[in-house]
């Protein structure tokens, strides 16, 4: 992922959510099962189990193959289905050790205009993509300031090949962490010789209004206004980042392996309610503006490629549930 959800995404969802667990001074025996709670509300991906289904409007979209242009065509399907697990085996009041696994089964329709003959090519295809990681979070001290590093070994391919092994490292300050404001700074490093680029800075800011609205920025990963409503929910507006990936492969006749990587950004109302203690249910809507598309050989960078997609924004529609034991919707701060 070039801003990395995640290039894998538990890794990059775990990265937000230590400053709550530092609230109190002190490393206690509690800090691992803190963290575990307040990245489990933030990020469904974090939780240990977690399925939602994704359907997007059709919309037009134009293309360049190796810089020139291609005539406008049209996605007339596009739905995704995810599928992901995490949990921390080891858990100490400095470290935790995770491990998280996940699916994404993606179907694609589309009318493509042939450029010699202006025809219509109708087109549809079911991709299949793979990911694991293995996770270390270690708490320490910076300059007397809570430190929070983490480091991922990322795994991921298809339904017929294992294609790359990455790796994720950050570092991230909490700057302040009292009941009602939290700040946190710091920097990733994406270990992959495709990603667009392997620096980030990341920032992390949340602060609780006294008429129970919530700021939640997580920079680069979301920007949501949160409010509890009906007892057991929770409504958020806002934006986040979303990625696809998958591999393909003989699209050209040869034994060339390919990976197609879009980065979109989700902008709409998110609803969240606790049911039977445990199960979280939720429904997301609003507008999806695709930033990046593009095609190229699993060997070269994401600057490298050979076929780049612009789609014109679209209407999305999300709904899922998560076994969350941590949850913390319903519950007074």
């Amino acid at each position: 992922m070039d801003i990395t959800q995640r290039t894998v995404a538990l890794s990059f969802g775990m990265l937000f959510s230590f400053a709550d667990a530092f609230s109190q001074n002190g490393d206690s025996p509690g800090t691992s099962r803190r963290v575990e709670t307040y990245a489990a509300d933030k990020f469904a991906v974090t939780r240990p189990f977690n399925i939602e289904y994704t359907y997007s409007a059709p919309c037009n979209y134009t293309a360049e193959r190796e810089g020139k242009p291609l005539p406008e065509s049209r996605i007339t399907g596009f739905s995704q289905l995810k599928v992901s697990s995490s949990f921390n085996f080891i858990k100490k009041s400095r470290w935790l050790l995770g491990a998280s696994a996940g699916y994404r089964f993606t179907a694609v329709k589309a009318d493509v205009t042939d450029a010699s003959t202006a025809g219509v090519n109708p087109i549809d295809k079911d991709f299949h993509y793979f990911y694991s990681s293995l996770n270390f979070t270690y708490f320490s001290t910076l300059f007397n300031k809570r430190t929070v590093y983490t480091s991922s070994i990322l795994l991921d391919g298809s339904e017929k090949h294992v294609e790359r092994v990455r790796g994720l490292l950050t570092g991230t300050v909490i700057l302040k962490a009292s009941q009602r404001t939290k700040l946190g700074v710091g920097i990733l490093v994406n270990i992959d010789p495709t990603i667009q680029t392997p620096v980030l800075p990341i920032f992390s800011y949340e602060h609780r209004f006294d008429n129970g609205l919530l700021a939640d920025i997580a920079f680069p990963r979301n920007v949501y206004l949160r409010k509890p409503v009906f007892g057991n929910g929770r409504v958020s507006l806002g934006a986040e980042l979303d990625r696809t990936s998958f591999y393909l492969y003989d699209i050209d006749g040869t034994s060339q392996r390919y990976e197609y990587r879009q980065m979109d950004i989700k902008s709409g109302l998110t609803y969240e309610h606790l049911i039977a203690k445990y199960f979280v249910l939720t429904a997301k809507t609003g507008m999806k503006l695709t930033t990046t598309g593009r095609l190229f050989r699993k060997e070269d960078s994401f600057n490298d490629y050979v076929l780049k997609t612009s789609p014109d924004p679209t209407f999305y529609f999300n709904i899922g549930v998560s076994f969350n034991p941590f949850s913390v919707i319903g519950k007074k701060k």
